[in-house]
């Protein structure tokens, strides 16, 4: 089952030109999540649930040396503080996402900063209350337009690559670039 979701919503995050994707999907059993841990974990890429209801799942997939660079970038600590996050560091971070995520008080917007969008755009659609972008593409641009263009293009493309291979019968795992 989680295959095709690795394929059509991860493939710019196993091709490493992204931290990190997010995908809900009904909740998988532990043996297939455990098999992907294993099969990606090689691949130095994690794979983990951050919530579930019963029904559906909010499944993480991230490069966990990217995501600790990008959780040092300057502006993140001070936006994380003010959603009581603790520290900058992965763990208690990802810890602290959880438990917003749990909270179910709406989706909290900083996840942006865990999926490697750029600081500005997201502290731009917190402020704006995600109105007033200047584009949409992967997410809501607030700062640099030229530069975000470029990059929806690029994992777009990938994506369309990713989903060609997997149809014509390579492996997740085939393509997955490791760190």
């Amino acid at each position: 089952m989680l295959e095709r979701y690795l394929i059509t919503q991860c493939a710019p995050t196993l091709a490493n030109l992204k931290t990190a994707s997010l995908f809900r999907c009904l909740c998988p059993g532990r043996e297939e999540l455990d098999a992907w841990r294993q099969a990606l974990g090689t691949k130095g890429i994690e794979l983990t649930v951050l919530c579930c209801d019963g029904t559906y799942a909010l499944v993480y997939v991230y490069r966990p040396a990217r995501l600790a660079r990008d959780l040092q970038r300057p502006g993140t600590g001070w936006l994380l503080r003010g959603y009581g996050y603790p520290s900058t560091e992965m763990a208690p971070a990802l810890d602290r996402l959880r438990q917003r995520l749990a909270a179910g008080q709406g989706f909290p917007h900083e996840i942006g900063l865990f999926l490697g969008y750029p600081v500005g755009d997201v502290a731009g659609f917190i402020r704006n209350r995600g109105k007033n972008c200047r584009c949409v593409g992967c997410w809501k641009v607030y700062c640099n337009e030229c530069e975000a263009r470029r990059t929806f293009a690029r994992l777009k493309k990938c994506t369309q690559v990713y989903t060609r291979l997997w149809q014509q019968g390579r492996t997740v795992p085939q393509l997955t670039v490791a760190a």
